[in-house]
């Protein structure tokens, strides 16, 4: 048996974890996710149904993972040996915007799209303030430095990247100099656009 199995679905957050398998190399297996007819193994393991979800075949059991910044995390850890971990003096920039992206960022984009923009008055309460402010916030960030921790990719960058990819390709972010670049650069990565390729998207060009 393989040691992660991954419930997916291409037109899903999923693709995410995908790249994320990939950059670590992990022997996994697919369980393709039909919308109308979720495999009861998913619901078993997660009663929102909710891809991407994997399941680690460990030693000590059975350890299942949903949401897609702690499955990146995750795998960056049960495999160090792919490098993507946080070193001590980058874990305060890798966690503080790999949360950024899950929490504010994630919020203010789907919000915008759903038509709510909060008021003056609403904004410390929904915890992205608005949607300018989140964004020239990542913008700055991806201003002055290649990746989330500076100069080097970590597991980070997959689900940061993934949000400003998304966010580009679905007009849901602005296609600031900041973004394009960074977008551009993570495109280039042989994981990306192997998890593309095997989702049948494709890769940019």
């Amino acid at each position: 048996m393989p040691a992660i199995t991954f419930f997916h679905n291409p037109m899903s957050r999923g693709q995410i974890a995908r790249w994320a398998l990939e950059e670590v190399g992990a022997d996994y297996e697919v369980v393709p996710v039909d919308w109308q007819a979720k495999p009861q193994a998913l619901m078993d393991a997660n009663p929102m149904g909710k891809i991407p979800t994997i399941i680690h075949h460990a030693a000590d059991g059975d350890h299942v993972v949903s949401e897609s910044a702690a499955i990146c995390h995750y795998l960056a850890e049960i495999y160090p040996e792919a490098g993507l971990l946080p070193t001590d003096a980058e874990k305060a920039d890798y966690f503080r915007w790999l949360f950024f992206a899950a929490g504010p960022i994630e919020h203010a984009v789907t919000s915008k799209a759903m038509g709510f923009a909060p008021t003056a008055e609403q904004e410390g309460m929904a915890g992205f303030g608005n949607y300018d402010r989140a964004v020239d916030t990542l913008a700055w960030w991806l201003g002055q430095n290649d990746y989330v921790c500076g100069n080097r990719f970590t597991m980070a960058d997959v689900y940061v990247g993934s949000t400003v990819d998304w966010g580009l390709a679905f007009k849901t972010m602005p296609e600031r100099p900041e973004f394009v670049a960074y977008a551009e650069r993570l495109r280039g990565r042989a994981a990306y656009r192997t998890g593309k390729k095997m989702d049948d998207i494709g890769a940019p060009a």
